[in-house]
């Protein structure tokens, strides 16, 4: 998958200047809806941070959701091998259809809390590229592989003692910790979580 870092190079005139445009949700990785994007389409999605759409209907630009407050929150543009084809993977703030469907198919948008930690992955790999002030996965990021280490360590343990004291509610609470925690040492690493996912597989078979 290729993301999109120049617009020139996307082919308008197939389709007397539009193209498709796959909406996927960013976490559940549902097929959300397809809709159709001029030039300026694209230009005012990457601008607002919010999917918008050229409406044949209506025969303007149209922001998804702009009149239900259901908007679609860009997280990625992908372009396919023709250059005539984007992929959008956006957080739904709400239905997406019209009809109050979560999808355009009629299909349910739940999807299996596992993605989740692909999701999460995402998002701090995003922090590690973008080092935002005030972030608490920024300062980890900062203070190196050290002081990461010892949150992992210290998280284990705080596990540990949860499940020791057969306390349920202390016991997940500290075991998301240490998941945590353990995906930012990986990126600090230069690993994903899928990585790990990947050596599990090869230990099964």
């Amino acid at each position: 998958m290729r993301q999109l870092t120049d617009i020139s190079t996307i082919d308008f005139n197939k389709m007397d200047g539009l193209i498709p445009a796959i909406i996927q949700d960013a976490e559940t990785q549902n097929v959300l809806m397809l809709g159709f994007m001029n030039e300026d389409a694209l230009a005012k999605t990457q601008e607002i941070g919010k999917v918008t759409f050229f409406s044949r209907t209506k025969n303007r630009l149209w922001t998804k959701g702009e009149e239900s407050g259901n908007f679609l929150d860009v997280v990625s543009i992908a372009i396919d091998c023709d250059n005539d084809t984007l992929l959008i993977k956006a957080n739904p703030v709400g239905p997406v259809c019209h009809k109050g469907d979560d999808t355009c198919f009629e299909e349910s948008n739940a999807g299996n809390d596992i993605q989740f930690l692909s999701y999460l992955q995402d998002f701090i790999d995003k922090r590690k590229a973008e080092m935002p002030e005030g972030s608490y996965t920024t300062s980890l990021f900062q203070r190196g592989t050290r002081k990461i280490t010892q949150k992992v360590g210290e998280e284990a343990v705080e596990t540990i003692i949860g499940a020791m004291a057969n306390d349920d509610e202390n016991f997940m609470y500290e075991a998301g910790d240490l998941l945590y925690h353990l995906v930012v040492l990986l990126t600090h690493k230069g690993y994903r979580i899928e990585d790990v996912v990947r050596e599990l597989k090869k230990r099964h078979k």
